[in-house]
């Protein structure tokens, strides 16, 4: 094959994939905002992580459990709603998705070798629920900060927490607020009282390894000061 030849095909191959990869970034960001769109309005059937714990426990060949029972923001305590905002996110009706004071004063701690939680906001641990992985990775956190612009501008703060309380972990097998409250604490998430707010919010950096009804001494401690600072945030206005 002369040069001539060879440089027409390998021009042939290169718009190819030129246009697979344009195809493919076309098919991503318009199947991302009608899917976020339709989020909007419906709830999310399931998500990445319910489909990979149930995985998990079929490897481990236990019985797959996925505990979720849906319910409107409006059906759900303020005390909850408070508790998380606390201590998730303190920030949450003031940021748009990424909270940047709180990022410097992670930067600034982790310099000084304190081992503290990371500086996702709610929306942002929305997202990657909702659409994504969790697998700690550039990609994945390039994508959950996409997502997090989008869900902020399309869904609004209250929809955000709607399905922030409705999809996260909250157990092993349970999901959501409703879920968490049945299991726990035997009644409806519209009925929690400050404390069981607080206990719940307490064990969400690691669900699986504690429980809201029966606090370990450091839970305990947390749970105090969740509820010590409650009473210096103000309840959203929704």
């Amino acid at each position: 094959m002369s040069q001539t030849g060879k440089s027409s095909r390998f021009q042939r191959v290169k718009k190819y994939i030129f246009r697979i990869i344009k195809f493919c970034l076309i098919f991503f960001f318009a199947g991302s905002i009608v899917l976020t769109l339709l989020y909007r309005f419906l709830p999310p059937p399931a998500t990445p992580l319910m489909l990979i714990r149930v995985i998990e426990n079929i490897a481990d060949k236990k019985t797959p459990a996925v505990k979720k029972d849906w319910v409107s923001i409006d059906n759900i305590s303020p005390n909850l709603v408070l508790a998380v905002i606390t201590s998730e996110d303190n920030n949450f009706e003031s940021h748009y998705g990424i909270d940047l004071k709180a990022i410097e004063k992670a930067q600034k701690l982790n310099a000084r070798g304190k081992k503290i939680r990371g500086a996702s906001t709610i929306t942002q641990q929305t997202a990657k629920n909702v659409f994504l992985w969790q697998a700690r990775t550039y990609v994945r956190k390039g994508l959950e900060l996409y997502f997090s612009g989008l869900i902020e501008l399309v869904w609004g703060k209250k929809r955000i927490m709607e399905v922030y309380l409705n999809v996260i972990e909250m157990g092993d097998g349970i999901y959501g607020a409703e879920a968490a409250s049945q299991e726990y604490f035997h009644k409806s998430a519209k009925d929690l009282t400050r404390a069981e707010a607080a206990a719940i919010a307490a064990v969400l950096p690691n669900p699986r390894k504690w429980r809201p009804d029966k606090p370990t001494n450091y839970i305990a401690r947390k749970k105090a000061w969740i509820m010590a600072h409650m009473n210096y945030m103000s309840k959203p206005e929704w």
